[in-house]
Formats: structure tokens, C-alpha cells, sequence
């Protein structure tokens, strides 16, 4: 099972107006543990894209990456995985926290 130590969110600009609702960019510090496939020496963090919008919210993008070489990491994770993710996401946001 993945945890997430820390995290960071930002706003994706929307300059045009092109996006439905909002779109957030989530970097989250993973625990993974040491006989996991995802398991690196230097770490791994996940950038996912969280869009909120009327219809619902969901995860539009992810990706997984090494977190000292900044290495694509072409793992698919499991549905459960993601539904953490996109659990931890939502609670954050009605959480009010502060994007910058």
C-alpha cells in the first residue's frame, strides 16, 4: 500500500478558459514499501492532475516518478491506488487548503 508523506498543490492557470471547472496539480511524496514493484532507493513522488468541476471530480492525469532523477516510472497502479489518490485529493481541497 502506497502512503503519501507530504504533498504540494497548485492551481493549473486556465488563461483561455478552454477547462471545465478547475484543474489541480498534485505532487504527492510516496512510502513505498521495500517489496513493492514501485520501490526505488531514491524515492518516488506522483504528479496527478485533479480536475473539479460541476459534473464531479476525478483524476484526469497521473504519473509516477523517481524523486532524485526525476525518471518517468512506467508503472500502471491499480484502481485502488487511484481511488486513494483521488480520495486524498477531494479531502484536501474541502479541507481549504491553500493553493497556491
Amino acid at each position: 500500500m502506497l502512503n503519501i508523506t507530504e504533498y504540494s498543490v497548485e492551481l493549473v492557470k486556465d488563461p483561455f478558459g478552454i477547462l471545465d471547472g478547475k484543474r489541480y496539480e498534485f505532487i504527492l511524496d510516496l512510502d513505498v514499501p521495500d517489496d513493492d514493484e514501485l520501490y526505488t532507493e531514491n524515492g518516488v513522488y506522483a504528479r496527478v492532475i485533479f480536475s473539479v468541476a460541476d459534473s464531479g471530480s476525478r483524476i484526469v492525469k497521473y504519473e509516477l516518478r523517481e524523486r532524485s532523477t526525476d525518471r518517468y516510472l512506467e508503472i500502471d497502479l491499480e484502481d485502488e491506488e487511484l481511488a486513494v489518490f483521488a480520495q486524498f485529493c477531494q479531502e484536501e481541497l474541502e479541507a481549504g487548503v491553500d493553493v497556491e
